[in-house]
């Protein structure tokens, strides 16, 4: 992939879902070091956008390139976090293989873990900070860590792109702190796409914001209009500004 070229390039992409329109005229370009937040009302489409660029979703009109190709053809090269993931808390699995599932695309399913699969486990692990639980059960967990247990399988495929669906649901305020702190490192190596519905925390961390509600509105920067706002969420929308003393912004403002 060329210096400066988009790692991911969506024109006017439209989507179905059940018959209807969920993704309606998408134009989105990501650079290399991006790190976007993408907010919106629930069923705007936010996951199945993420879906289109995963090529888990195709698109009934336009085009998507992902690193240069068709997206089905990227996805060793994808991270993905997605939005909610169920499993058996009683299940007898431990962090290091959950990780270690996320060499599958390298290795496929029937190969056995080769010295470099588990570097990269080992090196995923160090870099969400807990190679100290590798031999715990996933299931007993908390919520922060089975997270940060996911996203160390997202990139232990040494991954150019990772997309995160609702990262901090289940996280609790000092450890969505920490998983923060986390990303503000990892955009220097990969693009970062993340989904939220908290637009605090992602207007202070993320470096772009997309609305997204079937439609589009992104202008490649992180200030967000009230009536950008009005447009994405349909209906009225109170800014409040916080400082010594937090106060509603009228539009007269």
């Amino acid at each position: 992939m060329a210096a400066g070229e988009d790692v991911v390039k969506l024109q006017d992409v439209w989507a179905r879902y059940d018959g209807e329109n969920v993704l309606e005229g998408i134009n989105l370009s990501i650079g290399q070091d991006d790190f976007l937040g993408i907010i919106g009302p629930n069923g705007g489409g936010k996951t199945t956008l993420l879906k289109v660029i995963l090529g888990l979703v195709t698109p009934t009109h336009g085009t998507v390139s992902v690193l240069g190709k068709l997206p089905r053809r990227s996805r060793t090269s994808i991270g993905y976090v997605p939005q909610v993931t169920v499993f058996d808390r009683d299940f007898p699995i431990n962090v290091w293989h959950v990780v270690l599932m996320g060499r599958y695309g390298s290795t496929g399913l029937v190969k056995r873990y080769g010295k470099a699969d588990k570097e990269a486990a080992q090196k995923a692990l160090e870099t969400v900070g807990i190679s100290s639980l590798k031999h715990r059960q996933i299931g007993k967990l908390s919520g922060g860590e089975q997270q940060r247990v996911l996203i160390a399988r997202a990139l232990v495929a040494q991954p150019k792109l990772l997309l995160l669906d609702e990262p901090t649901a289940s996280v609790d305020p000092t450890m969505q702190t920490e998983f923060y702190e986390l990303l503000e490192r990892l955009k220097t190596e990969m693009a970062i796409v993340m989904v939220s519905h908290d637009i605090s925390a992602v207007s202070i961390h993320v470096d772009k914001i997309a609305c997204l509600n079937r439609q589009l509105y992104y202008h490649g920067y992180k200030e967000i209009s009230p009536e950008i706002l009005e447009a994405t969420y349909k209906c009225p929308v109170q800014m409040i500004a916080h400082g010594t003393v937090p106060h509603r912004v009228l539009k007269e403002h």
